[in-house]
């Protein structure tokens, strides 16, 4: 009988054969136990202090940072305060190390260097971001805005349209089914839930199809919603991007530069036919030759004069001289004139390129060394082709690897790319900006670049070790199982990476349990490292229908904590499965 998570009733009736708790936690772990109490019973605050620093590698772990670890265990497990206990028992260190919270596999806070330019970042990045689902009739809500923020997403996608009357402007997929948003409703969200999850900045990528009159009004919102968070330029065009750090707390607007009147484009990366994209305009359309901006940057002069003749504030001052095509701090362009010469040229400021996943492709076979070579400077974002209507991905490393800063995915779908993308941005935090390995930013003495095609030198090897896991009976709503319907988990591990580094490994199967123990080590020679994923997956052996899903998560290597971790675990579409968790061991050689 085969079981869903959520799906099915708490049954009744038991097979005999069914283990449902392992007595004794894995040999390893009482092994470091009896080693660190030397043959005692309890484990005191010192003796923690010194398995964290020794075996888990944390160095600058303190007695007081013990006791605190301490006095949390003992109080959930046994309600026992400080003052009653100081020490863990073996159940108790075991608990500790099945601990999310004070366990986890990967570093937890920011420490990457965040003052170096945008381009030198991936940042998480969402595509056509206001859909609830498949990208022909669902519907355009700001709730899928609110859940990507609340993930950490930094990049964001909102298609802009004029309503039925021409006076109004709304958020959609064109030349779709898909019913609007208006957009004053989105913005509002985003600013409420901009800096929910990080402090760095949000970037704001706008799909223009409004007139001139529109853009004005869409700037007036922005202005109104967002005030002193938006950042511009006073200075005009900038010949570097400004750092993470720099843009703290700040929104940032990237579309094409307006013209003078609206020009109808059938060709928009919205267009569902999959034709080329008119998000953005060649990145040599540089000059802005707009009646009504320049009218409005003359009341706004005259305005400003007078608050500051009234002894207005500075800063509402420059907020009265932005105008839509002075909001733009990244301006955009695609390969409407051919791929070389949109890798190639260079305005002598900052850029983003757009193009689709087949386009992108191509431009890494013809020139994969002009693409690391554009990603070193400006911004490169990657969007799925209009085929993919129900919302699935690309893979996300065909970007990473060539430098790809915006990697843009479909957040509502779900599958193994997206749980790519949950992985790559676990690190540094979860900020939603990952620093870029130092090797794609550096040409070499001849001008040579990073080759992701090239054969590489195994650089290091990791060895992880799958203990055991827990959590199914509470995660799962059992149903009435027997000998040939109760679980028999088997954990498939392995890496994705650059082409050289991508292998999959699993367990063994152990049957009628849910709390399956399994004690199995696996070696990963690794080539580069910096940019490898550990994909983890636990399955339900389920002959002779399809094998059940019961979990997953990828975790970056180079952020990996070495020694014993809890690694919690999640559904198909990345959202936390309460109380499932491996107990795993990570070392590097």
């Amino acid at each position: 009988m085969k079981r869903e998570l959520g799906r099915n009733k708490m049954g009744l009736c038991f097979s005999d054969k069914l283990r449902m708790n392992r007595e004794s936690p894995p040999p390893d772990v009482v092994r470091v136990f009896v080693e660190y109490t030397e043959g005692g019973n309890h484990m005191t605050a010192e003796q923690l202090r010194r398995f964290l620093v020794e075996v888990q590698g944390e160095t600058e772990v303190l007695v007081s940072d013990a006791e605190k670890i301490i006095e949390r265990v003992t109080n959930e497990r046994h309600h026992i305060t400080k003052f009653l206990r100081h020490s863990l028992n073996l159940d108790d260190f075991l608990s500790f190390l099945f601990s999310d919270d004070l366990n986890h596999p990967v570093v937890s806070k920011v420490h990457q260097d965040m003052a170096s330019p945008l381009s030198h970042y991936f940042i998480y990045t969402s595509h056509n971001s206001y859909l609830t689902g498949n990208q022909i009739n669902s519907e355009c809500s700001d709730v899928p805005l609110i859940k990507a923020l609340k993930r950490g997403v930094r990049a964001l996608e909102l298609d802009l349209w004029p309503n039925s009357t021409k006076d109004g402007i709304l958020v959609r997929h064109g030349w779709a089914w898909t019913p609007p948003v208006e957009l004053i409703k989105c913005l509002r969200s985003i600013k409420d839930y901009a800096f929910s999850a990080s402090a760095y900045p949000v970037i704001l990528t706008l799909e223009d199809h409004l007139t001139p009159d529109l853009q004005a009004k869409a700037a007036e919102m922005m202005k109104e919603i967002f005030m002193d968070m938006v950042y511009f330029s006073e200075s005009g065009d900038l010949k570097d991007f400004p750092s993470p750090e720099d843009l703290k707390y700040k929104v940032v607007i990237s579309t094409k530069l307006p013209k003078g009147t609206l020009k109808k484009e059938k060709d928009s990366e919205s267009d569902v036919s999959g034709k080329t994209s008119s998000e953005d305009v060649s990145a040599d359309d540089e000059k802005v030759e707009e009646t009504s901006e320049a009218k409005n940057e003359e009341e706004g002069t005259s305005e400003a004069k007078e608050e500051k003749d009234g002894g207005s504030d500075k800063e509402s001052s420059k907020m009265d001289l932005l105008t839509y095509s002075r909001m733009i701090l990244i301006p955009s362009g695609n390969a409407r004139n051919g791929l070389k010469e949109a890798l190639t040229f260079d305005n002598g400021g900052i850029r983003r390129l757009s193009l689709r996943e087949q386009n992108f492709k191509k431009a890494t076979e013809m020139y994969g060394t002009q693409v690391i070579e554009f990603t070193q400077k400006n911004l490169l974002r990657i969007y799925p082709k209009a085929t993919r209507v129900t919302s699935s991905n690309y893979k996300p490393f065909s970007g990473w690897m060539y430098g790809a800063q915006m990697v843009a995915f479909n957040m509502q779908g779900y599958g193994k790319a997206l749980w790519m993308m949950h992985g790559m941005f676990r690190s540094n935090g979860g900020c939603g900006y990952v620093k870029k390995p130092d090797f794609m930013m550096n040409k070499g003495p001849d001008g040579e670049v990073f080759d992701p095609k090239a054969k590489l030198p195994i650089k290091t090897t990791l060895r992880v070790k799958v203990y055991m896991g827990k959590g199914w009976d509470s995660g799962f709503q059992r149903a009435c199982f027997n000998t040939w319907s109760s679980p028999n988990f088997y954990t498939r591990v392995g890496i994705t990476g650059v082409r050289g580094d991508r292998v999959m490994k699993k367990t063994k199967k152990e049957e009628n349990t849910w709390e399956p123990f399994w004690d199995e080590e696996f070696e990963f020679q690794l080539t580069v490292p910096e940019l490898a994923l550990l994909r983890v997956e636990v399955h339900d052996y389920n002959m002779p229908e399809k094998d059940d899903f019961s979990g997953q998560t990828c975790l970056p290597v180079a952020e990996l904590r070495q020694g014993t971790r809890s690694v919690p675990l999640y559904d198909r579409k990345g959202e936390r499965l309460v109380a499932v968790t491996l107990l795993m061991r990570f070392q590097f050689a």
